[in-house]
């Protein structure tokens, strides 16, 4: 879908409403549903990290935000690869962008610089982090396509090291 006419600039909303066609259309076994819905949120999703995760390197004023960063641009870059490849083979359209709910956190995070920067961003990657284990574990226990569970599964002990090195670099900064 284009953005003329009205229609959401919103890439993951755009991704969605493609996915919403496949189904009605029968290209996309309606089943999948909520496998699309969270294979397109994880996208949206670990593109905001590696975006937030270079501005971290560049702009935090703690070391250990500015390796954390790193780490998130890093190990969220190999998901964008791998959610790329799995959305493929599934023929789920995904965004190629973050969506207007995590573009906002980029566009107010970028605004910040130094110890603020810091201490938001660590406050923001505890929440978020919180938030993708809960959806990971939703779609490992209720998920239909055992490729997207799988992928589900195994992204999850990164999620909890990564929601423990945020909690602690937080609490070092308070």
């Amino acid at each position: 879908m284009s953005c003329k006419n009205g229609e959401s600039s919103d890439s993951k909303k755009v991704a969605d409403e493609q996915n919403e066609h496949k189904e009605d259309s029968g290209v996309l076994n309606k089943r999948m549903d909520d496998d699309a819905d969270f294979l397109s949120e994880v996208s949206s999703g670990v593109h905001m990290e590696v975006e937030l995760g270079n501005y971290a390197v560049k702009n935090a004023a703690s070391p250990k935000v500015k390796e954390f960063g790193r780490r998130m641009a890093t190990d969220h870059g190999k998901d964008i690869d791998e959610v790329k490849q799995l959305a493929s083979k599934k023929n789920i359209t995904i965004p190629a962008a973050p969506g207007e709910k995590f573009q906002k956190h980029i566009d107010d995070l970028e605004k910040e610089t130094g110890a603020q920067f810091d201490k938001d961003y660590m406050s923001y990657m505890v929440s978020d982090h919180h938030d993708d284990i809960d959806e990971f574990d939703k779609e490992v226990k209720n998920g239909k396509d055992s490729d997207i569970v799988a992928f589900a599964q195994k992204d999850l002990p990164v999620l909890h090291q990564h929601l423990t090195m945020a909690k602690t670099i937080y609490d070092g900064l308070k």
